[in-house]
């Protein structure tokens, strides 16, 4: 199977739900990746590692910007000069805009929020996340030919050692595929982004108030892992909105989620149902986040934070 996968990049380090795409891929064939934009030559290269056989890179400046209308067409044109017969891409804000495009001016299906390897031994099925992750759906794509989106998470990225060709790859753009300019940008601070953070720890109304803050920033610290919280707390601004995580907030699929005082409300749990562990502490066993947590901790964040991190600097 010929598949093709669009990967992102940040600050020219392609993103880590990219090269989880191109892992996926390969288990389903033949992967040729497309890249836009600046990239450096050795995240490109990188991509061999992770099974893509070639790697076409446009390196059109404009598309830095993640323009939806010229994206779709980098896409669909990559798709078309290698026959794909998968265009596979990970979840993300442009690429939940983009895949839809890609399938129209493809003609084919598309199937979005995959969340584990497509099933290929008779025809083709793939298992999505709906209703904000609380249910799944079992689709068979009819056809020769798709658009799928893989959530983050659904297949671990693994090195299996390869070596790709860097080729570019060039499109017609006209000015109408950059009719929207973006003009500004205003990036979440701190030294871990939460939405690409491998490990989160967030806090809700169980801590009291502000000022009991240090211990999560210590623990996460720890950890190396960003800060979140729930939205009670950022809408009494105890936190600054933008960690602000749930249905409503960021989506986080972290490796490792730490729920502290968070009673676990279904718009919050609808936010961070894919990462793929979940602790919870709380002091009342009855708190809803138990029965989503994979482990759980029934006591006083007060008392058990403090211990958590003492235990963990002296693992270190």
């Amino acid at each position: 199977m010929s598949v093709l996968v669009f990967v992102e990049a940040d600050n020219g380090a392609i993103k880590k739900s990219s090269f989880e795409a191109v892992t996926c891929g390969a288990k389903l064939g033949d992967v040729t990746a497309v890249a836009m934009g600046d990239i450096n030559a050795g995240e490109l290269e990188a991509l061999g590692k992770y099974g893509a056989k070639k790697v076409l890179h446009a390196a059109d400046s404009r598309l830095n910007d993640g323009v939806i209308a010229a994206t779709a067409l980098l896409v669909a044109e990559a798709a078309k000069k290698e026959g794909a017969q998968t265009v596979l891409m990970a979840r993300s804000s442009l690429v939940d805009a983009v895949a839809a495009r890609v399938a129209v001016k493809l003609n084919v299906p598309v199937a979005s929020n995959v969340v584990e390897l497509p099933d290929t031994s008779a025809g083709f099925k793939v298992k999505r996340g709906v209703f904000t992750g609380k249910a799944f759906a079992e689709v068979s794509i009819p056809g020769d030919s798709r658009v799928i989106t893989l959530a983050k998470n659904a297949v671990a990225p693994e090195e299996v050692g390869g070596t790709a060709a860097v080729e570019a790859f060039e499109v017609n753009f006209s000015d109408a595929d950059f009719g929207v300019k973006r003009t500004s940008v205003h990036k979440q601070e701190g030294d871990i982004l939460l939405p690409e953070a491998d490990l989160v720890v967030s806090a809700g109304r169980g801590l009291k108030g502000p000022e009991n803050w240090g211990m999560i920033e210590e623990l996460a610290k720890t950890l190396g892992a960003a800060t979140a919280c729930s939205k009670p707390v950022s809408d009494m601004d105890w936190r600054p909105h933008h960690e602000h995580v749930g249905q409503t907030g960021i989506k986080v699929s972290p490796n490792l989620y730490i729920a502290v005082g968070i009673s676990g409300a279904i718009q919050h749990l609808a936010g961070v149902s894919s990462s793929r562990v979940i602790v919870a502490i709380n002091k009342d066993p009855e708190a809803p986040f138990f029965k989503a947590a994979d482990y759980g901790v029934v006591g006083d964040a007060f008392d058990v934070v403090p211990k958590l991190i003492e235990a963990l600097k002296a693992s270190n």
